[in-house]
Order: C-alpha cells, then sequence, then structure tokens
C-alpha cells in the first residue's frame, strides 16, 4: 500500500482585508499554489476512499492526498469551498458544534486573536501571571515562575512566549480560571463583541450543509473542541455522542462511518475504544508524518500546510519525495 499524505489547514484568507490582519493565515494566493503543488505531485482523494482501502475494499492511488480542513471558519466556505468545486477536487471539513450552533467562540480562537492583536506577547504572558492572583484564593496554583518554566517551551511554529501562553490557557490551568482569563483578554483585545466577531469566524449549519450536497465530506470535531485525553471516560462519551449528534444535523440522517479529528491532536485509549461504537471509522492526528498504512485508521497522522510547498512549479520536497519512495516499494 502506497503512503497516504493528509493535509491540515486553518485560516485560508487574505489576511489585510479582515478584522484581525495579524493572524498566522495562508493566503489565497498561497493556497491556490499549493492547490497546483498538490495536484502536479499527488492524487487528491476522499475520506470514502481511506475508509475503503483500510477496510481492505480498494487500494489507494500512488501519491493519494486527503485535504483537511479544521475548525469551521466561514474560511472554507468562502474561500476554499468554491476553489475546489473548480478544480473537481474532494475536501474534508471539521467544525466543533459550539462554534456552528450557538456562535460561541472557542477559547483556542480567543487565544489567537489576543495573540494577533497584541503587539508585546511577553506583556500578555505577563499580564496572564498578574491576573492568577485573583485566584489564588479559590483554588491551587502553581507559583509564576513554575508555571512558565513548565510552558514556556517554544515549538515547531511559535516562540516559548507565544507557547506559553497557548498552553496555559489550552489546559495548563484549572478550566474555571483559564476561561476567565481568557475572556477578559479577549474583552481587552478584541475590538468588537464576541457575537460579532464569531458571525465573522465560523460558518453556519446552512453553508455545511451546503457543501455536503455538493459532495465535500463534513466530520467531527468535538461539541466542546476540548483535550479528548482531558476528560474520564464518561465524559469523553458525553462528547462524542453529541459530536455524532451534530453530525445527524449537518448530514441530516444519523452519521455512519464518520471521521473524528481530534481537537488539539488529543485522544487516548478511552477515545479509541469509544469511537467505533459510535459510528466513527477514522480518525486524524495531529502527528506529523505521512501514513504509511492503515492499520490503525484512528490514528492517523497529518502534515501541516506549511510542510509542503506554496508553488505549483516547486520541485517535490522531502516529504513528497518520501511518499513517492514509499509508493515505489509498494
Amino acid at each position: 500500500m502506497s503512503a497516504l499524505t493528509i493535509v491540515m489547514y486553518h485560516y485560508v484568507r487574505e489576511a489585510a482585508g479582515t478584522r484581525y490582519p495579524g493572524l498566522k493565515v495562508r493566503s489565497i494566493e498561497e493556497f491556490d499554489g499549493q492547490l497546483d503543488y498538490l495536484t502536479r505531485h499527488y492524487r487528491v482523494c476522499s475520506t470514502r476512499d481511506v475508509l475503503a482501502a483500510a477496510r481492505g475494499a480498494g487500494v489507494l492511488p500512488s501519491n493519494a492526498c486527503l485535504l483537511t480542513f479544521d475548525d469551521g471558519f466561514l474560511d472554507h466556505f468562502a474561500v476554499v469551498f468554491p476553489r475546489l468545486v473548480e478544480r473537481g477536487l474532494p475536501g474534508s471539513f471539521y467544525a466543533p458544534a459550539v462554534a456552528i450552533e450557538e456562535r460561541r467562540i472557542l477559547d483556542t480562537h480567543k487565544v489567537q486573536i489576543v495573540l494577533a492583536e497584541a503587539p508585546d506577547h511577553g506583556k500578555v504572558a505577563r499580564r496572564i501571571l498578574d491576573m492568577l492572583e485573583d485566584f489564588r484564593g479559590e483554588c491551587e496554583l502553581p507559583s509564576a515562575d513554575a508555571l512558565y518554566r513548565r510552558y514556556a517551551q517554544a515549538s515547531r511554529f511559535d516562540g516559548p512566549e507565544v507557547i506559553f501562553i497557548k498552553r496555559v490557557l489550552q489546559r495548563g490551568l484549572p478550566e474555571a480560571v483559564r476561561t476567565a482569563i481568557t475572556g477578559r483578554l479577549f474583552d481587552e483585545y478584541a475590538g468588537a463583541d464576541e457575537s460579532t466577531v464569531a458571525r465573522e469566524l465560523y460558518m453556519d449549519l446552512s453553508q455545511l450543509r451546503t457543501m455536503v450536497r455538493s459532495g465535500m465530506e463534513v466530520g467531527g470535531h468535538g461539541a466542546e473542541h476540548v483535550w479528548l485525553d482531558s476528560l474520564g471516560r464518561a465524559d469523553q462519551a458525553a462528547e462524542i455522542e453529541q459530536t455524532a449528534a451534530f453530525l445527524a444535523r449537518v448530514h441530516e440522517r444519523p452519521p455512519a462511518d464518520w471521521v473524528m479529528c481530534y481537537p488539539f491532536g488529543a485522544y487516548n485509549a478511552d477515545t479509541l475504544s469509544l469511537l467505533p461504537g459510535a459510528g466513527c471509522a477514522l480518525g486524524l492526528t495531529t502527528r506529523v508524518d505521512l501514513a504509511a498504512n492503515l492499520r490503525a485508521p484512528l490514528e492517523l497522522p497529518r502534515l501541516d500546510t506549511n510542510d509542503l510547498p506554496l508553488r505549483g512549479d516547486a520541485p517535490a520536497n522531502e516529504w513528497t519525495r518520501r511518499a513517492s519512495a514509499l509508493g515505489a516499494l509498494a
């Protein structure tokens, strides 16, 4: 079996024309260029093709590629969808239920907006540590120094201050504390109320349904977009059940053989044991690699859009050469 390359996207927009031009985005020109590159070097397939291959009912083409779009952004309907239709390409979209149906901005996106608007990320980090003092009488919290040392670790794409802000507000503090601090920071930096920003940020249910009717695939990205591995088994089961119920409303029928795109890439053994009973057949992680085989269909790795070239005439990069080499060995 040849290797499957799964590409992960988030924002796809012209940043200069939006409320928050500092967001890290894939520009429309870059996206078009990357589609040129992908269609030159790969065969874009659907999740149905992947599932058939995983079950031994089909074979993926050489240099198979799956395009995935996380978080339910309006960008995906306004920018991505028409471009995929024009090229005759399938795409897979993963939207959290509360963002779509409740028009609630996810805390992770509030943090991204704060980072986009704040000129000094060090100042934001210090502000978080200062605000912690308001909560020390309510719960036990690490010292400011210990918290910073633990989470201020650079990643592939972000420096230590940005990672500290993201991690401490995503899962490094008790839920009530991080939600309160994130809300305060959003109010300080966003420059607009939550309902207005949510309408500009996310698709709605009718738009998701339009994409489904046009042949695109919509899978699960959680109901609340939480780290599944931070939940006990019963709470995970409830989150998965709510995700499946949301997909039933999107597809206007009970979902079957659906795909779970793990929020933050987080899952554990409980997740893997619960998903099949809820009708889930494939799972997408954020582990950076090619899917060299499909023997673990609930733990498929993905590449970030930044891992591949942005021009159709670019030479094949390392990941593309690796996929071709694995295909030649199949």
